[in-house]
């Protein structure tokens, strides 16, 4: 008879030497005491000087300097992360303006452009179409069984870069890093995953270095039963898990949103995150220029997924002060590159027919700015320089505080640069970019352009759930989320320009918001826990907090 032996793994905790060593929860690296060495057979595997963090963040400093182009800098800080989990983390939050675009948008785009060339450790999980039947069995190989948020993607419409397939994987990774970074979501209950569903990049399928599936996307029914599988999986492996859907192409992002939102905790960042921070910036820039919400007329250039979603939060923003649905979806206007969305067009999709209003067709931006007389434009169109000159004139004609949002990213798909909006509007733009832009001086003044990122928006509304382990997530959620964003806005940042708190601040800022959204959820019943007596106070014992713990 056979003798079976079972490998059991041991637990962190039960982890020893070179083992610690190499895991980035548990490692310390120069950081270990005396104690812990000698208690956890350290000696002589790490040099003899104890160093404290604030030394070891210096040294990283120091390396950082020497690099001198972005992705180096991305490369190396995923290569800390991997090492010495704490210690990224520590980092991160010591500075979260300087590295918030290195860990993620602009300096993200090129990392998934250049993925399978710049990989050393894999991150996260890997869940291929090949391998339908097994998703669940596929969760379970993850070595944390409590997983509380899921930032999944497809791969086909990263950024503003398209098809990218698993390349994808470096958008859940940032995304997650930055529910840690910015607003104290514990690192262990998050999850990084790409669906493998092949690629149409005709580029990567040729690449020796790409690391997908070497195969067309797969459609229809075949891919809404693998998403079906996936998202059923989670619910029996992790039933306490959010997931947030990212960069999936239009026609996917919608119907899966639709499908799922009333049946799981799950939300689109494109869709509501992009959407809440737009809200957010108009409602501070209304601050500047006067009126209400109800009072605007927007016209979006780019009328895909993320153009619909800020639409529809905005009309619901205006029917919150009053009007009807009709009447506030009425005051949004969407161009794409045939032209003005109007009731006559047969070639929009479903979710475009609320905006497609009664009008003669417009094939023409700026003859569209000067028909419709916009308050606002909203780049989400990813086509770069598409508010010329001659788009941000038009603007300024017709509007003493004209407002310009060029959303689209990366930076090198900006619809216009800061520069650009002040200089051609003589100083008179309210601006805010998806991409970050340095502070442009124009005449006697300064401005500090704002960045309308996401990231006011995700983290915090992933640490309410997190904290109220919210069972869905619904668009009053981001309304509220956008409405407690704004209002953090100071004068002094008005008086320079900026109409969202600032970046160095951010972990100050998701607090609030996420205590904002907390109550809101409370309020409407969809807490998994006990309301607290001090929502605050319960909010922020939540936080995770990057220090060492002591190993004996």
């Amino acid at each position: 008879m056979l003798e079976t032996t079972i490998d059991i793994k041991p637990s962190p905790s039960e982890l020893r030497g070179f083992d610690i060593l190499h895991h980035p929860r548990m490692n310390k690296s120069t950081a270990f005491t005396a104690a812990e060495r000698d208690a956890l057979g350290l000696v002589g595997l790490l040099p003899e000087g104890i160093e404290s963090e604030e030394t070891q963040i210096q040294r990283i400093m120091q390396q950082l300097g020497h690099k001198t182009i972005d992705l180096d800098k991305y490369i190396y800080l995923s290569a800390l992360q991997d090492n010495d989990e704490t210690l990224y983390y520590k980092v991160l939050m010591s500075d979260p303006a300087l590295f918030m675009p290195l860990v993620y948008t602009p300096t993200v785009g090129e990392a998934c452009q250049k993925f399978g060339h710049i990989l050393r450790r894999p991150k996260g999980l890997y869940l291929s179409i090949a391998r339908r039947g097994q998703i669940e069995e596929i969760l379970r190989n993850w070595p944390e069984q409590d997983v509380r948020f899921i930032v999944v993607t497809d791969g086909e419409r990263i950024l503003g870069l398209g098809d990218l397939g698993v390349n994808g994987m470096g958008i859940p990774i940032g995304k997650l890093a930055l529910y840690t970074a910015c607003a104290g979501v514990p690192p262990q209950f998050t999850l990084p995953i790409t669906l493998d569903v092949g690629t149409n990049n005709e580029t990567l399928l040729t690449d020796p270095l790409y690391l997908g599936l070497r195969q067309p996307r797969v459609r229809g029914d075949e891919y809404d039963a693998f998403i079906e599988e996936f998202v059923m999986a989670v619910q029996e492996v992790f039933p306490k898990c959010c997931i947030q859907f990212e960069d999936f192409a239009n026609f996917h992002a919608v119907p899966i949103l639709e499908h799922y939102r009333d049946r799981v905790c799950c939300f689109n960042d494109d869709i509501q995150g992009t959407a809440a921070v737009a809200v957010a910036g108009i409602l501070a820039g209304l601050r500047l220029t006067g009126g209400k919400m109800s009072d605007q007329t927007f016209l979006f250039f780019g009328a895909g997924s993320a153009g619909t979603g800020i639409a529809e939060l905005l009309s619901q923003v205006m029917i919150q002060e009053g009007l009807s649905a009709e009447q506030a979806r009425a005051r949004c206007w969407l161009f794409n590159r045939k032209g003005l969305l109007q009731s006559s067009r047969t070639d929009l999709a479903d979710f475009q027919q609320p905006f497609a209003h009664p009008h003669a067709p417009i094939d023409d931006f700026v003859a569209a700015i000067a028909d419709l007389k916009p308050t606002a434009i909203i780049g989400v169109s990813t086509v770069a320089k598409a508010f010329n000159q001659a788009v941000i004139e038009a603007m300024t004609r017709i509007n003493p505080w004209p407002i310009i949002f060029p959303y689209s990213n990366p930076t090198s798909h900006s619809e216009c640069t800061a520069q650009e909006a002040y200089k051609w509007s003589g100083g008179r733009a309210v601006f805010a970019s998806g991409s970050p832009f340095a502070p442009v001086k124009y005449g006697n003044q300064t401005f500090v352009p704002g960045q309308g990122n996401n990231v006011y928006i995700f983290p915090a509304m992933g640490m309410a759930i997190y904290a109220t382990q919210a069972k869905r997530v619904t668009d009053e959620m981001f309304i509220t989320a956008a409405k407690a964003v704004a209002e953090q806005v100071t004068q002094s940042d008005l008086d320079v320009g900026l109409i969202y708190p600032p970046q160095s601040e951010i972990l100050k800022t998701s607090l609030h918001v996420a205590q904002k959204v907390a109550e809101n959820i409370f309020d409407s019943n969809l807490a998994g826990v006990t309301k607290p007596t001090d929502l605050r106070t319960f909010i922020e014992s939540q936080v995770y907090k990057p220090e060492y713990k002591s190993l004996v």
